[in-house]
């Protein structure tokens, strides 16, 4: 038997494998029949336990605050092993407090999935009955990091005045929102963790990873958010996929303002309640 349909039978002992290491899952809305515009953000969180009926999750959030998640959302789920990805269909169920030694935090039940389909390498985010459409991420190397701090201002100046008129900005590139960056280049935005963003870099680009520490990120999150939030973002790690693509995972940086940090973590919150009144709706 192929190694792949080998796992792919005993996906449940992949599961054991992950959540006996701390490992993570990642999950999304499923949105795809809501908007042929959606687009989906993919969140990584702890697998915590699991049973016959139910996955046990770290619950989604970032830089200590949960996004809100209602029970019965329909879900897309994604385990990896290695270079390996598999696809699966869930719903949440409840959010539960766990009263811990290290204080209060929150989990995620979600329903466990029947069977699961492996994704092909060409096309690591779909399968025959699923599929995610990432965001895209405009990125500069950042040369200077105060820079960054009177353009965050007019970021958030930027969505809260679009939003009060219930406008979209344009999808261009203003010169005058950016700070002092390096050359651009593009990214998808594959998923959201605790503290930072994971980013799939094509192998054109790889170099300017290469050239900094530090990022400005322009995430386009439209038309949940009116227009593309800005932030700077510090390389944490790296590595290659089997098509040559760089995986580059980014810890957010918010050390010119705390506000923004407010801001950028409360949109995201308000992007994923939005997607999931569109699956509501499509259902």
């Amino acid at each position: 038997m192929p190694a792949n349909r080998s796992r792919t039978d005993r996906w449940r002992q992949s599961l054991e494998k992950i959540c006996s290491r701390g490992g993570g899952l990642e999950f999304t809305v499923n949105s795809s029949n809501s908007s042929p515009d959606s687009k989906n953000l993919v969140w990584r969180v702890r697998l915590i336990d699991f049973d016959d009926s139910t996955l046990t999750l770290e619950h989604p959030g970032a830089m200590g605050l949960s996004f809100h998640i209602e029970n019965g959302t329909p879900l897309i789920g994604i385990l990896s092993v290695g270079q390996n990805r598999w696809m699966f269909h869930t719903k949440s169920i409840k959010s539960i407090s766990d009263n811990s030694t290290r204080g209060v935090f929150k989990k995620l039940i979600v329903q466990m999935p029947e069977n699961v389909e492996r994704c092909m390498r060409r096309n690591f985010d779909r399968t025959s009955t699923a599929q995610v459409d990432l965001p895209t991420v405009n990125a500069w190397p950042l040369l200077n990091q105060h820079s960054a701090g009177p353009i965050e201002i007019a970021n958030r100046l930027m969505v809260s005045q679009l939003r009060e008129q219930g406008a979209l900005g344009s999808n261009e590139i203003d010169p005058q929102m950016l700070p002092e960056v390096g050359p651009h280049f593009e990214a998808k935005l594959a998923n959201i963790g605790g503290g930072g963003v994971g980013l799939v870099v094509d192998k054109e680009n790889r170099a300017a990873l290469d050239s900094g520490h530090l990022f400005w990120l322009s995430v386009n999150l439209t038309p949940a958010v009116p227009a593309p939030l800005g932030m700077v973002a510090r390389m944490a790690h790296t590595h290659m996929d089997s098509q040559q693509n760089t995986y580059a995972g980014l810890a957010f940086d918010f050390s010119q303002s705390t506000d923004h940090k407010s801001f950028i973590i409360n949109e995201i919150d308000r992007f994923i309640r939005s997607s999931q009144l569109g699956s509501r709706k499509a259902a």
